[in-house]
């Protein structure tokens, strides 16, 4: 795939927020519409949003031609020394809020901002959905997670001590390698391996995730990767998860056909992003049109 120019590289913006080192991708659109404010998964950074060998598979590059505003930050504990490990649930919440914030400024935000979370960013995302300022945002759009894991997943922790080893865990999490651009999996790594906190929060996440489903009041879209490894996958998982978020005004699902889990670095992440945009635009035209009926279910596609 042909590559983009170097005129259209997002800005990195590395700065302090509340004391806290942040580091923060960020592609301005010329007049926004809008913002996606893009909160990464586990084991990768920021730059999962901006494919580091495929620059024609970045969100970062496409959604400003668009007219979306895209800000990509390092969620907490994947910037070195930014003792996110510490911090309780609600504060990384709050941090992530101040992020948008400062790094916005007083930029037009367009008619509001799109929450963007991927596998263990889902945490991040829907808690911040959930939350009372969640109220004011856009949508919410979320990939990579659910409420049960693979059969594989299981089968891996009974046949050894409980725990998945390094090989074990990317096998599972990123399905096979044909599904991405050769040497996606390096390109990604972080910073740091990410919080200890990671682990408690995954571990609860089953009960967690329908507690904070029916406190979000905003349209949402959830997508599972037809190649999905680690989470159990298929319409009835869409299903499943898409009928916790009873008080969303719509809620839409998606299978996104040749995806692996990480559905924005494979060879399909230009059609994801692509998804994720229409998305952008049809609650762009609810907010217009003075919102939908609560309750609406839009079917699952692909």
């Amino acid at each position: 795939m042909a590559g983009d120019s170097a005129s259209t590289a997002p800005q990195l913006v590395q700065t302090e927020v509340r004391g806290t080192p942040v580091s923060v991708l960020v592609a301005h659109a010329d007049r926004p519409r809008a913002v996606v404010f893009a909160l990464h998964g586990g084991a990768s950074g920021k730059e999962y949003f901006d494919h580091p060998l495929e620059p024609s598979l970045s969100l970062l590059r496409l959604a400003p031609a668009l007219g979306i505003t895209v800000v990509a930050p390092d969620r907490p504990g994947y910037v070195p020394g930014d003792g996110a490990a510490e911090m309780p649930p609600e504060q990384r919440t709050d941090l992530l809020f101040a992020v948008l914030d400062t790094v916005l400024g007083d930029r037009d935000r367009g008619a509001g901002v799109l929450v963007l979370a991927h596998s263990m960013g889902c945490i991040s995302g829907i808690r911040m959905a959930a939350d009372e300022r969640g109220r004011d945002l856009l949508g919410l759009d979320f990939s990579g997670t659910g409420l049960r894991w693979a059969p594989a997943v299981h089968e891996a922790t009974a046949a050894g001590d409980g725990r998945l080893g390094g090989s074990d865990l990317g096998r599972l999490i990123w399905g096979h390698e044909e599904l991405y651009p050769p040497g996606s999996r390096r390109a990604v790594r972080p910073a740091v391996q990410g919080p200890a906190s990671e682990g408690t929060d995954i571990a609860g996440w089953g009960e967690e995730l329908p507690r904070l489903a029916a406190r979000v009041r905003v349209p949402t879209r959830y997508v599972l990767a037809e190649h999905e490894a680690w989470w159990s996958g298929g319409p009835r998982a869409l299903a499943e998860v898409s009928a916790l978020f009873t008080a969303a005004p719509v809620v839409e699902t998606a299978i996104e056909a040749g995806a692996g889990h990480n559905t924005s670095l494979g060879w399909t992440a230009r059609a994801h992003h692509l998804g994720v945009l229409a998305h952008v635009e049809r609650c762009l035209a609810r907010r217009a049109a003075g919102g939908a009926q609560p309750g609406a279910r839009a079917p699952a596609a692909g």
